[in-house]
């Protein structure tokens, strides 16, 4: 398969940044859309020239470390990981724009790599429950129904990769944050901090620079482990209970 490039390039956070072409051969459909940046890396280094930076770490769709946005698509043209997207979903002879998440609260370091800490710092100001700490507990000490099982399940699958930002138009956060909350709130466990843990994760989010949400579904749309749109809604509805018992 030959390809064109056309990628992000960009030293340093401060400097000016551009799209450079790069024609690619001998790509095989087999390959992952990391793997055929790889091989564009080696032909750079043999050059003697600067390979692309990008983030990567398991390259098995778990961790989030590896979203770029392809084509004006985050993470792609497939409902998945950057990592976990393959070569056979593009065609010989095409031309693929490979960029950055472009958001505010994701500056760029270099070439396709971003900060994400403000995610960090998002989970930390609530992002944790209380416990005991000694031996683990008997795993029927506390039952949890099972809607609300599947629930913290269903909303525990966001791995923090930043499409959902990446994807939405005003750079929102709603839907990572929506996901961090509700999966420990539905939970016994996430009950002392329930109302502490939206006001203070809510107000991080909007203190780290993100975007308003305004329902464009963009970032569910998007995202490659289905975080659902209605999350946003029960995140607002735990806001609301919290900020009026804040206030009595």
């Amino acid at each position: 398969m030959r390809l064109t490039l056309r990628v992000w390039r960009q030293p340093d956070a401060h400097a000016p940044g551009a799209m450079v072409t790069y024609p690619l051969d001998g790509i095989s459909e087999d390959m992952s859309f990391l793997e055929m940046l790889d091989t564009l890396n080696e032909e750079l280094i043999l050059r003697g020239d600067e390979p692309v930076a990008f983030d990567h770490d398991c390259r098995e769709g778990i961790c989030g470390a590896c979203g770029v946005v392809i084509n004006g698509d985050a993470h792609g043209p497939e409902r998945t990981t950057t990592c976990q997207l393959h070569m056979r979903h593009f065609t010989d002879g095409d031309t693929i724009d490979v960029e950055p998440w472009r958001a505010g609260a994701f500056p760029v370091v270099k070439d396709l790599v971003v900060d994400r800490s403000a995610f960090d710092r998002i989970i930390g100001s609530g992002g944790y429950i209380t416990a005991p700490t000694g031996a683990a507990p008997e795993a029927h000490a506390t039952p949890v129904p099972k809607p609300d099982a599947d629930s913290a399940f269903e909303h525990a699958e966001c791995i923090g990769c930043g499409a959902c930002v990446a994807a939405c138009p005003n750079g929102s956060a709603m839907l990572f944050t929506s996901a961090k909350i509700n999966h420990l709130n539905v939970l016994p466990q996430g009950a002392p901090e329930r109302e502490t843990r939206v006001l203070d994760m809510v107000a991080t989010m909007d203190e780290e620079g993100f975007g308003g949400c305004t329902l464009a579904g963009e970032c569910a749309t998007a995202c490659p482990k289905g975080i659902p749109l209605p999350s946003i809604a029960a995140m607002n509805k735990e806001w609301l209970r919290a900020a009026r018992r804040t206030t009595r």
